[in-house]
């Protein structure tokens, strides 16, 4: 089931003109808080890292049986936006770091780090340069690991959710 199939309708006054329509819409302000206090209270998970190319979708098909799963993976993750918050494969890092940084400048330095990786300024002794380029697969390389709970949580997890949701 989709997540915001989960969530609870409410009437919503738009206002049309000089009138009004009432429309039958999601409650998205119920969202993930609910979810995120199921979540609490799980003490044992084990972890997963992220191939090149799985999507969130992907990774729930190739635990959990299903992608329905794919937004739970996500919150139990912290990870609330599917573009900045998940692995981008190689390629579209570079496209990125192109985008932010220009495409003559992904091999600018960024900052300088000691042998301890701390920033550190140009003139302290060993401090080794980072580019933009390499910056970023760092940023990018902490999002690859990621929480997983078992198939029979999980879905003892997405039964409480919906009980909470749908009372």
């Amino acid at each position: 089931m989709s997540y915001f199939n989960y969530l609870p309708e409410i009437f919503y006054n738009f206002p049309i003109g000089d009138s009004e329509k009432v429309v039958v819409v999601r409650d998205i302000t119920a969202n993930v808080r609910v979810f995120k206090n199921v979540l609490d209270n799980v003490t044992l998970y084990d972890e997963y890292d992220i191939v090149d190319g799985e999507t969130p979708e992907i990774v729930s098909e190739k635990l959990y049986g299903t992608p329905t799963f794919h937004w739970a993976l996500m919150i139990f993750n912290e990870r609330y936006d599917y573009i900045k918050d998940w692995v981008l494969p190689y390629e579209r890092l570079v496209q990125y770091c192109k985008d932010k940084y220009g495409n003559d400048n992904i091999y600018q330095i960024h900052h300088y780090e000691d042998e301890n990786g701390y920033v550190v300024n140009d003139d302290y002794p060993l401090a080794t340069p980072i580019d933009n380029i390499t910056y970023e697969e760092g940023i990018n390389e902490e999002k690859r690991r990621i929480k997983i709970v078992s198939k029979a949580i999980i879905q003892q997890m997405m039964n409480e959710f919906q009980k909470i949701m749908n009372p």
